[in-house]
Order: structure tokens, then sequence, then C-alpha cells
């Protein structure tokens, strides 16, 4: 077990198609022109059913936030509905080689499905975040159609503690191969770094399901910017109906590191070859770096100390629900790096693999997690976030058949990801009272960062049953995995620390638990801390950054999410640095303040009522009444700061605040520019900020008109902002706007970002928030002619923009 010092050296794999993500074959995606029906058919797994009257839809699809917001409806998943839907696909097969298989590859389908091919069943999933695949060979008619049909169970609609979205809301693909072949996620890397020398092992499982033994010889070769780096070249038999494995060392002198700013990126090619005939190949993205985790000084990634400045992140965005666009993630996770994260933790399940794929790429490090919930259920709230009496829907019913194997192939599937860091095995498991209690409960609250809903009860189960299931399950994840800690984020600290849980991690994972740094650090000096779940509060930070054992803290939450609602209405949890729409909120730019390397400013207000309000969500407002006291902060890394009004010095010069992070002046409004200016210590400008009072709204403006997106289902995210006759931003503008398209084109949605809209959002028409709405369209896959938009709204001058279509 790793202790005190854990030294990792790690290379890990991206996938870039399906034929890397399940590691063999040829595969292609069939998200198109799927039926489907959200009512419980029970006959519609046969070829004869007649689906002629069934919505068609192209997939990935969610029906939950295509449905209609409710009171009605359980608060925990945003006020939208579940259900139990069916999806059928008719599509032919050609007539394939001689001893060809067929398989469905599904990405995630959320949840509790079972695949039929021409009425045979291929299996059954019910994890809703767990990718995987079925040989069909045996129910497939080569040279003719053939019927998919796909029933999802969602009727446990308020079974998670946030919005999980329903349907098949990931790709599918359908993968060709040889029957002999690399096994799923067969393919396995990771490196030793020494020095300037860096050892890429390899492991490559191939899988015979041919009736004779075969000997085969596996390749792989090692590229960079084209070029090919290295080869090793490695023989195995393989008996029938079996599996075997190679072992393989390629060396490479001088690697180029993967790290935060400079993700380079290798390609390793893995090649079958029998009887001197390729039969079988992958391609992944690889790169070399190393971490070590120490439980006196935190984390280092390439032996360069630093501190992981992360969020938490859930997988919807919005009114896109679960099914979002690898485009729409690129840009959500670019304007977090903007911030300055350099780390996401996924809350609390695995995501699509676009979104590890895009982490790869950008240079950002992923903590990796499985589970929100073990063998019993939490409290799931039904009327608003902590309110009312809760219920207790989950996935705790398969956690005793299932656990192991969604853990191994939770796994399997990501362990080549550049960016993961760790897996956890759980988030809040050992929430006190919810479902374990301990006698330590009736101690007090020392400890415990959250509610402890009472004290001991002998009832409930015993919290010393975490500690079994813990090893468990890290030693499923070290079955696949040994080169990357195993860690949980930690509810109850103070009850599970009288349990083995904590002792069967690597790293420990704390919840809102910042007064436990210091004391548990001392008590147990081999174990390594950090904050897996924070308040965006500067003392949280401060706890970070003044302790060097405490390698990184984990915000709750970098993006609003779905679910999670307060009292109606809301949508959503509205506690992220950026909103529903991609837009940054004012604790986004304060965040930024905190922990962005380059120059930045920002500048809010607010009308003073409590003269010890220092709020980090001020919005760029300068629209009040004449006179009127107004409080304006100052977000900035500067040394200094001022402020002016129209050129004229209204606020003297003052110092950043190393307690609060925040600059403030008490000023009366006056309309005009409004500036802050940043000062390094020598009084040198290096920083500046300006928000402006404006007149009514004028006119729907697009700040960059030049857009272009893929014929394949090629998404654009489209930023409309209210202003007013001078071109300036409207920041109190609710205006209604219509989108109108011309052209093969579809509206996925738009998105204002206000989490209390509880109005229509399956229409083109929505209101704007803070002035600006977000629009997403989508390519339908059969045209390059150009997509003409147009933005209207009653009493406004128009806008429109043409998309590119390549």
């Amino acid at each position: 077990m790793l202790k005190n010092k854990i030294l990792l050296p790690v290379l890990f794999l991206s996938c870039f198609s399906a034929l890397a993500q399940i590691s063999f074959g040829d595969s292609k995606k069939i998200n198109d022109n799927w039926k489907f029906n959200l009512q419980d058919v029970s006959d519609a797994k046969n070829v004869t059913f007649d689906d002629s009257k069934w919505k068609q839809v192209n997939v990935p699809h969610d029906w939950s936030v295509k449905g209609q917001l409710s009171p009605t409806l359980a608060s925990a998943t945003g006020y939208l509905p579940g259900g139990i839907a069916w999806y059928r696909k008719s599509i032919n097969i050609p007539q394939s080689k001689s001893g060809e298989k067929v398989y469905l590859y599904f990405e995630g389908v959320y949840n509790r499905s079972e695949v039929f091919i021409n009425g045979h069943s291929l299996g059954k999933r019910p994890n809703g975040y767990i990718s995987f695949a079925y040989d069909a060979t045996e129910f497939v008619k080569f040279g003719g159609e053939n019927t998919i049909s796909v029933r999802v169970d969602h009727s446990q609609s308020a079974d998670s503690r946030w919005y999980s979205g329903s349907g098949i809301y990931r790709n599918v693909w359908l993968v060709y191969a040889n029957p002999v072949h690399i096994a799923q996620w067969g393919v396995y890397a990771y490196p030793e770094v020494q020095k300037e020398n860096g050892i890429l092992n390899v492991e490559v499982e191939a899988e015979n399901s041919s009736s004779a033994k075969t000997n085969l010889t596996i390749v792989n070769e090692l590229f960079f910017k084209g070029k090919s780096i290295a080869k090793a070249s490695s023989k195995v038999a393989v008996s029938t109906n079996s599996k075997g494995k190679i072992t393989a060392k390629i060396n490479v002198k001088n690697p180029k590191l993967w790290d935060l700013d400079n993700p380079n990126l290798y390609q390793l090619k893995t090649t079958i070859v029998q009887n001197g005939k390729e039969i079988d190949k992958t391609e992944t993205q690889t790169g070399f770096r190393s971490f070590t985790f120490d439980a006196n000084n935190g984390f280092a990634l390439n032996g360069k100390g630093m501190k992981m400045k992360g969020v938490c992140l859930h997988h919807d965005a919005g009114v896109l629900g679960s099914a979002v666009p690898r485009e729409v993630w690129k840009t959500r996770l670019e304007t977090l790096k903007e911030i300055g994260v350099n780390a996401v933790r996924t809350s609390h399940n695995p995501q699509a693999p676009d979104f590890y794929e895009l982490c790869d790429e950008l240079g950002l490090l992923v903590l990796n997690e499985a589970y929100d919930e073990w063998e019993f259920p939490k409290r799931k709230w039904l009327e608003g976030w902590n309110y009312g009496k809760p219920g207790y829907e989950g996935s705790f019913d398969i956690f005793a058949d299932w656990a192991e194997k969604d853990l191994e192939d939770f796994v399997r599937r990501d362990r080549n990801h550049l960016s993961v860091f760790a897996w956890s095995i759980g988030n809040e498991v050992d929430y006190p009272n919810d479902p374990y209690s301990h006698p330590v409960l009736d101690k007090g609250k020392d400890g415990f960062g959250q509610a402890t809903y009472g004290g001991y009860k002998k009832d409930a189960p015993d919290a010393m049953r975490l500690g079994a299931i813990a090893k468990r399950l890290v030693a499923a994840v070290k079955k696949y995995d040994k080169s990357r800690p195993t860690t949980a984020g930690l509810a109850g600290v103070a009850m599970s620390n009288e349990t083995e849980y904590p002792g069967a991690l690597d790293i420990t994972g704390y919840n809102y638990t910042e007064s436990k740094y210091q004391s548990d650090h001392e008590k147990y000096p081999n174990r390594v801390i950090y904050g897996s779940e924070n308040t965006h509060d500067m003392q949280p930070w401060l706890s970070v950054k003044n302790n060097k054992h405490i390698f990184g803290q984990f915000l709750w939450t970098g993006i609003d999410y779905l679910g999670e609602s307060g009292r109606w209405p809301s949508r959503g949890f509205y506690s992220g640095l950026v909103d529903f729409a991609g837009v940054i909120k004012p604790r986004g730019y304060f965040r930024q303040s905190l922990w962005s390397d380059k120059p930045m400013i920002y500048l809010g207000t607010y009308p003073l009522v409590n003269e010890k309000d220092i709020s980090k969500d001020a919005w760029s407002i300068w629209n009040y009444e004449d006179g009127q006291k107004i409080r304006v902060v100052c977000y900035t890394n500067a040394s200094k700061a001022r402020l002016e009004l129209n050129g004229k010095v209204v606020g003297e010069t003052k110092l950043y605040d190393e307690k609060t992070g925040i600059i403030y002046w008490d000023i009366p409004f006056a309309s005009g520019k409004l500036e802050a200016v940043g000062l390094d210590a020598a009084d040198k400008e290096v920083s500046r900020y300006a928000i402006n009072s404006t007149q009514q709204p004028f006119e729907l403006t697009i700040a960059d008109k030049n857009i272009t997106i893929s014929k394949d289902k090629g998404v654009a995210k489209i930023m409309v902002q209210v202003k007013d006759q001078n071109g300036l931003p409207v920041m109190l503008s609710d205006n209604e706007v219509t989108c109108t398209i011309s052209g093969s084109a579809t509206l996925l949605g738009l998105e204002a970002g206000n989490n209390s809209d509880m109005t229509d959002y399956n229409d083109n028409v929505q209101r704007v928030f803070h002035g600006h709405i977000a629009a997403y369209i989508q390519a339908n896959g059969d045209s390059t002619e150009p997509i003409k938009v147009k933005f209207t709204s009653q009493w406004l001058k128009p806008v429109e923009v043409t998309i590119n279509v390549k």
C-alpha cells in the first residue's frame, strides 16, 4: 500500500475515436435516426413492432431536459421528469468477412438499460454512467436490415442527489472486428521517468474467439508529431476462446513532458499481426509525466511542487442537459483554465470520453470519481435542497452485484488518460447518519463540516462497515491500475477516523473540514490530505495556500449545474464560477484574482446595506439613483488599486487585502465611466477594468461572427448581448429573444444562465439574463451550405450571423 511518499511516474493515453476508446476493430457512429417513445411498450424489442408513429431523434439524447419543469417533480434532479422509454434503430449490416464479429458500444445510457438486437437481449447495464459493449454477432442478419432496441428505465426519477438526465445521452458505435483482436480496453501503458530518460511500459491483451489456437505478433510503435520514435515487437500464443497478454518496454531519450502549460502528446500505435497479415490495430495519444504525493510536502508534477486549484464538475450543461457536445465542453474547460483552474473532479461519476480527451489536450488534471452512494441510499431532497421530507430512491440496490464490475470497467476505460491523477471510490458515503452512524457522533460536531442529523443512532448502518467496503473497491482499482493513488471525499472525517476507511486510501479527501487539516496531520503523519470539496470563501483557500502539506482544493462548484435545486423556482445549484451559459460570474473573477498568474482586475457594485458585507458576487453594473451610496468592490492580483470615475480619482489607492482578497470603496453614485486601476508595488499600472452607466436596451449584438463548424454534426455556440445605442452592454436587460434558423441545422437550445427562470426551454424563445443569452446550433450533417441564424426582440435592432459549414 502506498504510504507517506507516493512516487508515481506516469504516462497515460487519451483517445480520439471509438477505435481507441474500445481499443479494437473498425468503428463508426450510429447516432442518427433513432425512433424514440417515452412509454414502456412490452413488445418494442421485436423486429415486427410498428414504430412508424414514434418520434425520430438523434443521439446523444436526454429526454429529461426536454420535459416540462414542474414543482410536482423532485428538486434533487432539477424538477425534471424521468420515466421509462424505448429507442429503436434499423440498420443494414453488410455481409462480413469470414468470421468477422459485430459489437455495439454505448458510451453511456442513463439508466438500467437493456439492449436487444433482432429481438434478442444482449444484456443489461443498470449503472447509467458506465460505458459498455456487447457482442451482437450471434443474432446479426448479415446483408440485411437489423433492429436495435434499447429499453431505458429511469422510473426512479429521483434516484440521484443532482440532475442525471435520461436516455442514450452519449455516443453509440457499431464495431466490426476480426475474431482475433485486441481485448476491450486491452491496451495499458505507463512510464518510468528517470532524469532525461523515459521508459514506456505497455501491456496489450489479445482476445481469440476463433475455433483454433493462434500465434500472434503484437507491435507497439511510438510517434511524436508524426515521427516514429521507437518500436517494440512481441509474440504470444493465444488458445481458442481465451485471452493472452504481452508486455513491452519502449525507451525514449529526453521525452517531452506533459504539463499544464505544455500538454505534449505522443501517439502509440498498437497492431496485431497474424500469419504476416495485420488483423487489428488501435491508436492512442500518450505523454510522459511524473508526479508525487507527499504527506509533508504535498503534490509535485514532474518534480515541481504545485497546488491543485481545482473545481468539482457535474456532467450537464444547462439547457443541453446531459447530452453535451464536445465543442461545448471544450469552451467550458477553456474558460475554467482562463480563471486559473488547473484540476477538475468528476463529481460524482465518470464523465463522457470527450471530457477526458479534452483535459488531456488542454492540460487539466482530473480526479476521476466513481460513486456517490454504496450499499445504502442517501437522502434525495424532493421539495427543495435540505427542505421538507427526503426520498430514498437511488442506485444502492445494484451495488452488491455491480460495484466491482462497474469500477473495473471505469478504470480500464480511463486508465490511459494522461489527465487522470487519482481514482475516487466514493463521495460522502460516510455522511453522518446519512446513512451510517457511530458513537463518536455523540461527542459534538468537531470534525464535521456539514449537518450530522443528530447524534449516534443505534439502528442506522454501522460506520465500521465502511472500511471493509473501501478495501474491496480499492482492490478492484488496483487490479487494473497500480500507477495512480486511490482516494475518496470524506464528509464525516471525525467519524471515518474511527474506522478503517481512511487507511484503505492512498490519499484522503476532506469535504468542508479544513478545521482538521492540522490536527489530523499531526495525528496521522503518513496521511496525504487535500480538500476534495470546499466553499468559495477565502479561509479554505488560505488553509491550502499556507499549509505545505495540503496539496490543493476542489471548489463546489466550477460551473452551475441542474439539480440539488432550492425550493421552486430553482433549476439547480448556483454556486459555480461559471453560469449555465458558460459565462464567468463575479465569483469566477474573484477566484481568478487568487489563482491566475496573469495580471487581472475586475470591478463590481451593489447598494450599501450592511457595512460588513464584502461580496464576491458583485456584478459589473453602474446604474443607480443619483447620490445613492454604493459599495464598489475590486478583485485583482495587483499589489494595490485605485478607483476613477470619468477620469477623476474617487477612491484612494488601497493595498491588496490578504485576509479578504477584496479591495472596496463606498461612494455616492454618479453616472459615467467607473474604472478600477491595478498598480504594482512601484505604482505602475498593470491592469484596468471599466464599467459604464447605460441607457435603454437598443440592439442585439454578436461579438464573434466568424463561425465555422463541421458538417458532421458540428456545434456552434453563439453569444448574444443586449447593448444600448452607445454600444455598451446593458446588464439589467431581460428582453425576450427569438432565434430563427435558415439552413440545414437544429437549435439545440437557448441558455441565459438564469437559475430561477422556470419557463419552457423546448422552444426558440427565451429571456436574456444579465443582458446575454447563448444559442447552441448543430449542423444536420447533410449539407455544407452556410447556415443563417437570426435573433430578434421586440423594440430592439435584430442581429444575424452566418455559420460556415465544412
